[in-house]
């Protein structure tokens, strides 16, 4: 069911911070801060051959990165994200063999403009799953 992973997000205390990292002390190509405030996160992503990596920053009120980082104040894997040809046929797969899906079940459209889910983390060994759907 499941494809390739697609990124692994860092939940950074601050975004100037890993962005210089990544770009200049690693040499990768960063792209430009996206505001997702439907998601309470500012994103960056790091481009690498065969993935990317998302650096996640806190955006507004009530933001799940801030209680994020208020545990983990230096920051810290977040979640990992693969992708899936159909996310409701997933989505209902997963429900049906007992992993929950996150939120009110329904799609909520990511950083790459596609729909996107989240899986509850107790039902991935601690690690919290996003499932994205690939444009086709």
């Amino acid at each position: 069911m499941i494809g390739r992973l697609n990124h692994v997000a860092i939940a950074v205390p601050d975004l100037d911070a890993g962005i210089r990292k990544y770009r200049d002390m690693l040499g990768a190509d960063v792209s430009a801060p996206q505001d997702l405030p439907e998601h309470g996160v500012t994103v960056v992503f790091v481009q690498l051959e065969n993935t990317k990596i998302e650096l996640l920053h806190p955006l507004g009120e009530g933001s799940p990165i801030a209680g994020f980082l208020e545990k983990n104040p230096s920051g810290g894997i977040h979640h990992m994200c693969f992708e899936v040809e159909d996310i409701r046929a997933a989505a209902k797969k997963l429900s049906d063999e007992g992993a929950r899906v996150l939120g009110d079940g329904e799609p909520k459209i990511g950083a790459h403009g596609l729909p996107v889910l989240f899986l509850h983390p107790k039902d991935f060994d601690g690690t919290l799953i996003e499932l994205e759907e690939v444009a086709v």
